[in-house]
């Protein structure tokens, strides 16, 4: 009979403790990526069997875990990395993730999908908006359900979110503490209750710092396209000196519109921008950017999920996942009346 494979047995294989074998695969805090995957590349290796999988068995569980997500969000790298980092989560608990895409059609008609009106899945990922009833459709099948980078005060469900105004609030009090006070907002709040919580940081940062918002500044239905990005600045009287942007979309097409306007920055107007991902990396120059850790956020909805599939009746929960500032060459000192945006 084949021995049964323990976390001691893969802590000797690696000479590291059997807590950090423990930790690493359970996804806890505590170990460095490194070590979490070099564990669970051997647990694979070793046919070691995670614990949570023989006792859902037999209580007659699937096995299985599914993720949903509008067709558009799976487009976008950001959900992406997120969707890779609870695909390894998920396998390295012993389980399986089954994923679909939910169109427009099925969104307005409340189709769900077949795994999840069949009840073949233990747990339910639902990655970024679709929509309020579509989700609550969800909920109301009573299988576990955690969002991820989405809520609202109607959905009585788990949330593992970014802390979107306290990041927001970093990066424009960056810019305060560069000198500026002539910032602009940048971002259609309708879009996602994510960039209307940074506007708000947005706005707690002016206020906190005694600078009252200018009106003419601030772009709350903003299209992420450049050439409209380009008469938003052709329309104002009064330029400001820096753009607080609510994604690197808009931060990299704002940098490439003030560009084609004789603007030079960071000398004459500065740009930040929230996500911290491949656009900031490649604008000319690069985006200051507030950056999100993606591992971690798929990392925190599976343990979330897990959390939920073994505590039905606890009360809903929601994680904000702190964030930090990346700066780079996009921002700088404001701009003496010499150098100012209006006179280029």
């Amino acid at each position: 009979m084949r021995k049964k494979v323990t976390m001691q047995d893969i802590a000797d294989r690696l000479n590291i403790s059997k807590n950090s074998v423990s930790q690493a695969l359970r996804g806890k805090d505590g170990v460095s990526e490194e070590t979490r995957n070099m564990v669970i590349n051997a647990a694979k290796e070793m046919g070691y069997e995670y614990p949570g999988k023989r006792r859902q068995n037999k209580r007659g569980k699937t096995g299985n875990i599914g993720l949903i997500a509008s067709d558009m969000t799976f487009s976008f790298k950001f959900f992406w990395e997120i969707y890779l980092s609870i695909e390894k989560e998920v396998i390295a608990r012993g389980m399986r993730l089954h994923i679909q895409s939910v169109n427009d059609e099925q969104k307005d008609r409340l189709v769900l999908p077949s795994f999840i009106e069949q009840k073949t899945v233990d747990g339910i990922l639902i990655l970024s908006h679709i929509s309020n009833e579509y989700i609550q459709k969800v909920i109301e099948t009573e299988i576990p359900t955690v969002l991820v980078d989405h809520h609202h005060p109607t959905i009585k469900a788990d949330a593992v979110l970014t802390n979107n105004r306290f990041g927001a609030y970093l990066a424009v009090q960056h810019l305060i503490e560069l000198g500026h006070r002539d910032i602009a907002f940048l971002g259609n709040i309708d879009y996602s209750p994510s960039y209307e919580e940074r506007y708000e940081g947005y706005l707690l940062a002016l206020r906190e710092h005694g600078i009252k918002p200018t009106e003419d500044f601030i772009f709350t239905s903003a299209v992420e396209e450049e050439e409209a990005l380009s008469e938003y600045i052709r329309g104002l009287k009064k330029q400001p000196t820096a753009w607080f942007c609510a994604n690197d979309g808009l931060g990299f097409f704002i940098t490439s519109a003030l560009k084609q306007q004789g603007f030079q920055i960071p000398k004459q107007v500065s740009v930040c921008s929230f996500d911290n991902g491949q656009l900031a990396k490649i604008a000319t120059p690069k985006t200051s950017a507030v950056d999100i850790d993606l591992k971690l956020y798929g990392r925190k909805a599976v343990e979330t999920l897990f959390w939920r599939m073994e505590n039905p009746d606890e009360p809903h929960q929601e994680i904000l996942l702190s964030s930090k500032l990346i700066k780079r060459e996009s921002t700088g000192a404001a701009p003496k009346s010499d150098d100012s945006p209006g006179s280029r």
